[in-house]
């Protein structure tokens, strides 16, 4: 008969033959036998018994098993001896060869890096705006709140206070005059401010300094302002008061970066002011940089103590925006410690199934779920250690993320091993490790495919280019996977140990107490759940009425999501990473309220241009004769239509002031006529003369031997009264001599953005700054020679990822869906439509999580991507379980197969990941973190929701309607494994 029943099978569809053995195949659910189905059959045979006999030796010699994972464990694990955390934004956010972070070590090699800023916007709340009654004659003119004298004095105290602090540091004092930008230093070692009241020289005399009589006021302060604010760079304004308006550093102060909130360029009608300090980055001078650092924090502990009622004060200093991030984060451990307490909890005690309150201590699970928790945090610790040896450093996005994922897609094994063991009957003469072991043969195929698909789909996620992501799919893949390894020896170990003190009624935890004298033998069970599953909400589930309105509740969820994936917002609110009560909030607020000029930005010119030739320096400069397509005009042009080009002023042009300065008209460019040195423009000597002649030659541009002759001398002098044009202080780090003064290599033309609030603005003004630079090298016609312009600022290295955020997320989330339907095609027995079903419905997982992003306010960014990596991972579990049931199912019809999946699979894949996670990210809404609030509870909510909602109501009605046919080898292999026995109705699924 069974041979007769196998040749039937290969040659035609299958019809009942023997009332023993046959079953109904429903005329919807019928089909011709694929040539893969015996391939299939045989890997799904093979697999069952590989890991039955695994099982039976795990639960034969536990000691052994236990002592092996443990070594195993201890010896990964000790790797994390050589642990490296990353916290450098950089290198987290930026990969080392993305064209910022190539553009950035370009920049810092031959110009410095960026320096470090110490800035106040300070207000006068209690202060009212007053009117400039100009004497003889001239309009009124209005001046804001914080430009009376009496406040401009209280100013100038806490500025003069701020220069005086004093820091520690390795028993050393360390001041502002340490650390700061002095750029005339050692001729002058005034410290740059960026302050009005360096108009004033930073002097309460000079701010006092009035002209007039004993009736009127001819020129004061107001007058000073007035001049300064349209002649920054004067050493002599043109009042009765003859007060330089430069600043004591040697530079020239412009009134947009230290005026705020003023309408167009009414400057007297501030309503702010701004003071920035910038201070030396010591980027590759450890000890410099922390001696920067510890002034940094004796400068937060002034202001934060700072008292003056005449005084709003919003500030923050270099080292603001991590120290509040390592404060958020210390200020969630005890949150996310209680998050995981909570889980951990719940996966103790929803394990065992009590029978009854004499039998709690007995029939309880908590040794056994602690030990599955301390699984899974054993994984995460083997993939810190395992990847801690090779050197990978470690991001805190791996240490909150990580356990987390691990407890998601681990613990729901666990529950599925435990749950169907309490469901199975021992046959008779069967042996407990022979019971476990057929047991495991039946789930650990389908934990194996769950696993090993997360695990490949998280690896090639790794093939990201973004470090965030690439080191969090790395430790991912690994900390799955050993998760895996240590639930197949270990855990299984440990549950036979469980079994055999639970068959000895002892108690738990206390294995050496005997339990109540009514113990009895461990009798087969089924939890409420699982009778809940199978009784009532599988039946109503596939009712026929019940399943069309299933599949159209979820077809129009996903047509919503994706009519708004286009409009989830790009980017990272920088405010979102600080707590609420960080004083970096109301700094943030003051920015995007007062400050009209954005970051600056430098134009840099790569080394290789020839700046001695007439054609050379027409391709540069802005001035008379110059091309009307040069790099300076075109960035002035730019800042003409600063809303579309978000480029904000004229730039900085050191060849145009070079060719002011070597004019002969001038008094800036003299020589020693007997030893041909520089003579500074203030020096009286008749020795001195000019060093080009007043002659139609003499006032050309310099070329040639000539250009390089003068230029180290513009780039040391400083300004004076006499020649306010000196270069040293405005350009001495803007151009780089090479070989001693005998060529010019890189340069830079610096202007500033406008101002920029969101995540927007900042990518946008990237990717109009890059389209400038990219035409600029077009038309100056450097395509292929070696050097080019590009633009720099010092946030490009963050927001670069958002370039190509969009094509990270497609990639990431591909090579993941790829990869899963590649291992479960192989895993479920070349089930190829199987594995289309699990893709397709992960995939609307995926882009349902776009549309709550989209509801919820959540941006896409690394910290998104990683959830949105991690979720994928997380949606095998719901999806591949019901599926894999689905498959090996003998049932007739595809809804009853549905039926029958859902019932025994459901209730572990919702009791192991739906709940088990649920309380724990509950929790995750009490975290003062912004980040933790948005990006983790609101996404981990989703995540969780949308997962179970899609594995346990729209998959097994999807599979009722288009699930593949009856792999009658399987049955057939089933039939003959459970033929005649009193398990057929449990396990025949």
């Amino acid at each position: 008969m069974l041979v007769f029943f196998r040749k039937r099978y290969f040659v035609s569809e299958y019809t009942p033959i023997d009332g023993n053995i046959a079953f109904s195949v429903n005329a919807s659910d019928r089909g011709e036998a694929s040539c893969c189905d015996p391939l299939g059959a045989a890997f799904e045979g093979c697999l069952r018994r590989l890991f039955a006999q695994w099982g039976s030796f795990c639960v034969r010699h536990p000691g052994c098993v236990v002592f092996l994972s443990l070594a195993f464990i201890a010896a990964c694990s000790s790797g994390l001896a050589f642990v490296r955390v990353t916290t450098d934004p950089v290198d987290l956010w930026s990969a080392p060869g993305s064209q910022a972070r190539r553009e950035k070590e370009y920049f810092d090699a031959h110009f410095g890096p960026f320096f470090r800023t110490e800035q106040l916007i300070i207000q006068a709340p209690h202060s009212h705006p007053h009117t400039y009654e100009p004497y003889p004659s001239g309009s009124d003119v209005p001046f804001g709140p914080p430009l009376a004298v009496d406040i401009l004095h209280q100013v100038l105290d806490l500025q003069t206070a701020i220069e005086n602090i004093t820091a520690s540091y390795n028993n050393e004092t360390v001041t502002l005059q340490d650390i700061c930008v002095a750029p005339l230093s050692p001729y002058n070692k005034n410290c740059t401010i960026l302050s009005v009241l360096n108009y004033f020289q930073n002097s309460h005399s000079v701010l006092n300094h009035e002209v007039g009589d004993d009736f009127f006021v001819y020129a004061d302060y107001h007058t000073h302002f007035l001049y300064c604010v349209r002649a920054p760079a004067s050493l002599n304004d043109t009042s009765l008061l003859h007060d330089p308006c430069l600043g004591t550093f040697g530079g020239p102060v412009f009134p947009w970066l230290v005026l705020g909130g003023y309408d167009d360029q009414n400057y007297n009608n501030a309503t702010a002011l701004v003071i920035t300090f910038p201070v030396n980055n010591y980027y590759n001078d450890t000890e410099k940089l922390q001696r920067a650092q510890a002034w940094e924090t004796a400068f937060i502990n002034f202001v934060k103590n700072y008292k003056n009622p005449n005084l709003t004060i919003s500030f923050k200093a270099e080292r603001s925006i991590e120290d509040e991030l390592n404060r958020e984060s210390n200020g969630d451990v005890v949150t996310i410690l209680i998050s995981y307490a909570v889980m951990f909890l719940y996966i103790s005690i929803a394990l065992g199934h009590i029978k009854s309150w004499r039998r709690l201590l007995v029939d309880s699970k908590i040794s056994l779920g602690v030990a599955g928790v301390l699984m899974v945090l054993s994984s995460v610790a083997c993939s810190l250690g395992i990847f801690s040896y090779a050197g990978v450093p470690l991001t805190l996005i791996v240490i909150e993320v990580i356990p987390f994922l691990v407890l998601a897609v681990g613990v729901d094994n666990i529950f599925i091993l435990v749950q169907t063991y309490q469901r199975d009957e021992r046959l008779q003469g069967e042996t407990l490790d022979q019971q476990l072991g057929r047991v495991l043969g039946e789930v650990a195929p389908s934990m194996f495919l769950s696993s090993f698909s997360e695990t490949v789909a998280f690896f090639l996620g790794g093939l990201s280019t973004m470090p965030a992501v690439h080191t969090f799919s790395l430790f991912a893949g690994m900390a799955v996977f050993i998760d895996f390894l240590l639930q197949m020896t270990c855990f299984v170990s440990l549950l036979g140990l469980d079994i055999k003190r639970q068959e000895k009624n002892r108690l738990d935890v206390l294995c050496c107490v005997g339990g109540p004298a009514d113990g009895g033998s461990i009798q087969a069970s089924e939890s409420c759940l699982f009778r809940f599953f199978r009784d009532s909400y599988s039946p109503l589930l596939l009712k026929d009425w019940m399943r069309p309105i299933v599949i159209a509740v979820f077809v129009g969820v996903l047509s919503f999501s994706i009519a708004v994936l286009n409009k989830v917002e790009i980017g990272l609110d920088q405010s979102l990473s600080m707590p609420d009560d960080s004083y970096v909030m109301d700094y943030f607020q003051s920015l995007s309220q007062y400050l009209h000029a954005g970051p600056p930005v430098y134009f840099v010119l790569e080394e290789g241009h020839d700046y001695t030739s007439l054609r050379g320096q027409n391709m540069v400069c802005g001035g008379t004769g110059c091309d009307n397509d040069s790099l300076v005009q075109q960035i002035f042009t730019a800042a003409q239509l600063d809303n579309y080009t978000r480029i904000g002023f004229a730039p900085s042009s050191w060849i145009d002031d070079y060719f002011d300065w070597i004019k002969p008209q001038s008094s800036c460019c003299r020589v020693y006529n007997s030893t041909d040195q520089f003579c500074n423009a203030s020096v009286v000597d008749p020795a001195c003369v000019r060093c080009r002649p007043l002659t139609p030659e003499g006032k050309q541009r310099p070329q040639g031997r000539d250009f390089m002759r003068f230029l180290p001398m513009f780039l040391s002098d400083n300004p004076n009264p006499k020649c306010g044009k000196g270069g040293h202080a405005a350009y001495s780090t803007a151009v780089n001599l090479l070989g001693n003064g005998t060529g010019v290599g890189a340069t830079y033309f610096m202007t500033y953005h406008t101002v920029l609030q969101t995540s927007a603005d900042f990518i946008d003004a990237m990717k109009k700054a890059r389209l400038i630079a990219g035409n600029i090298t077009r038309t100056m016609g450097l395509e292929g020679s070696g050097h080019r312009v590009f633009p720099y600022s010092v946030f490009y290295v963050f927001y670069e990822q958002y370039l190509t955020v969009v094509d990270d997320t497609v990639f990431n989330l591909g090579v993941s869906l790829g990869a899963i339907f590649l291992v479960t095609v192989v895993l479920l027995g070349f089930e190829l439509w199987s594995a289309v079903i699990v893709c397709v419905t992960i995939a609307m997982i995926l882009v349902s999580m776009f549309g709550v992003m989209w509801l919820w306010g959540i941006s896409l960014n690394a910290v998104s991507l990683v959830n949105l990596v991690m979720s994928c991972g997380i949606s095998v579990e719901f999806c591949s379980h019901i599926t894999r049931a689905f498959t090996v199912s003998t049932k007739g019809s595809r809804v009853e197969r549905a039926e029958a999946a859902l019932s025994h699979m459901g209730s572990s894949v919702f009791s192991g990941i739906t709940l088990t996670k649920f309380g724990g990210i509950v929790v995750l809404a009490f975290a003062k973190s912004q980040i933790f609030q948005i990006f983790y509870f609101r996404m981990y909510l989703a995540m969780v929701l949308l997962g179970a909602t899609h594995g346990l109501i729209f998959l097994p009605v999807l599979l009722s309607y288009i699930g593949p046919s009856v792999n009658r080898a399987k049955s057939l292999a089933t039939q003959e494994r459970y033929k005649g026995t009193e398990r057929e109705q449990l396990l025949n699924f």
